[in-house]
């Protein structure tokens, strides 16, 4: 029997821009999909003109130059939707019917198709309309105000949280969904994907404090965003710093054994018995000890009394680990089991033993990629470099004049 060739027969036209839908079509193309992407021939995706942004997310795609406000051209996309799997779009709502390109229309000639639009508010509600980018996606869905700070304004981040994890890999699963549907019924489905949306449901924790106290803890106050001492980053000597993610007790008493006589006096009270003054206790978890934050659970709706009680320990891990770089404070921690890891910059992660071994990074052209973060047992296709304008529309074009 043949093995599992995951999405291997599946083509898509891929009518998106810069990040959100390309990212999305990417990794469908690294599961074995054929991506076809429609550009204007005149410039083509506007990622084209942001240097090796386009050459990232592009890889392993095909590139076909049509202008869909051209009649001839629009006839040669309407003949590749009569043999095409899944349309992605990422134009505001409307903007496709004009085209004579939207869902009705495409549906009537492929009744399977699957009809994906990525946008940022989707195609109903009053902010349908609306320009945005990803900032404006979290600051609807009140992400923004939940990032930064105690006492800070709202913090934006290097990582496209609505765009990418909001948007394009909720969309991927959505046109993932509905091809399955698609080959069981006959059927294609429309594929509504809004970033705001996207966003918003990725907050469980916060609506969890809000559900649970009837209000949310200040901005950089929650118990996973720098209220807990034993749950937050520290400054080391050099500069860098250390993420101290020992949540559960016994993770954050493995710390304090492995710290052993490093400790500073407020801390050495939790110090489980039997450890000795070495900073090892012997490769067991400590046990018998009381848990210091066993409190804090009843303080949830209360984080300036918490802050008041867990200020000593975080003042006290603070001027600890200031004692040490980075790298000093990695190797000793590296391996007990306790939680702590160092903050790495992207080039150092590049040559991470871990990302390493898990094939992470692929050679593009001399330049560093990203591969698919997902293992399977079947055969991943090689990704190609990403297209050049146009280079593929005499052969898809002529490839479907013949079908």
């Amino acid at each position: 029997m043949p093995g599992n060739t995951l999405l291997a027969g599946i083509r898509l036209l891929d009518l998106s821009r810069l990040l959100p839908g390309p990212f999305c079509s990417l990794y469908l193309a690294q599961m074995g999909a054929e991506v076809i992407k429609i550009e204007e021939p005149d410039g083509g995706d506007y990622a084209r003109g942001m240097g090796e942004l386009f050459a990232q997310v592009n890889r392993g795609k095909k590139s076909v130059t049509l202008d869909l406000r051209d009649a001839e051209d629009r006839e040669a996309f309407l003949a590749l939707v009569d043999d095409a799997d899944v349309v992605l779009e990422s134009f505001r709502p409307g903007v496709m019917d004009k085209l004579g390109c939207g869902y009705e229309t495409l549906r009537a000639r492929n009744p399977r198709l699957v009809y994906a639009a990525l946008t940022g508010y989707g195609q109903t509600g009053p902010y349908r309309d609306w320009a945005g980018h990803d900032m404006n996606y979290l600051a609807l869905a009140g992400v923004l105000d939940q990032v930064g700070s105690a006492g800070g304004p709202p913090a934006q981040s290097n990582l496209q949280i609505a765009d990418l994890a909001g948007g394009a890999l909720t969309c991927a699963m959505g046109i993932l969904a509905a091809v399955i549907g698609a080959r069981s019924s006959g059927q294609g489905t429309m594929v509504d994907v809004s970033m705001m949306d996207g966003a918003l449901a990725l907050m469980p924790i916060a609506l969890a404090a809000l559900r649970q106290d009837g209000r949310l803890p200040p901005r950089g106050a929650g118990m996973l965003t720098g209220l807990l001492p034993n749950y937050r980053v520290y400054r080391c000597r050099d500069g860098r710093h250390l993420a101290v993610g020992a949540l559960e007790p016994k993770f954050f008493l493995r710390l304090l054994a492995v710290l052993g006589d490093r400790l500073p006096a407020p801390l050495r009270k939790w110090l489980p018995r039997g450890s000795g003054t070495s900073g090892s206790s012997g490769g067991k978890t400590p046990g018998g000890s009381k848990d210091p934050f066993g409190s804090l659970g009843r303080m949830r709706g209360d984080p300036r009394r918490a802050r008041l009680v867990t200020a000593p320990v975080h003042l006290a891990l603070a001027g600890l680990f200031m004692t040490r770089t980075r790298d000093q404070w990695a190797e000793l921690l590296a391996g007990q089991d306790c939680c702590v890891t160092p903050v790495l910059s992207l080039d150092e992660v590049l040559d991470d033993a871990q990302v390493r071994a898990r094939g992470m990074i692929e050679d593009d052209g001399g330049k560093p990629a990203f591969a698919l973060p997902i293992r399977f047992d079947a055969e991943l296709p090689r990704s190609a470099p990403a297209p050049r304008l146009g280079e593929h529309t005499a052969d898809v074009l002529g490839r479907a004049a013949n079908d």
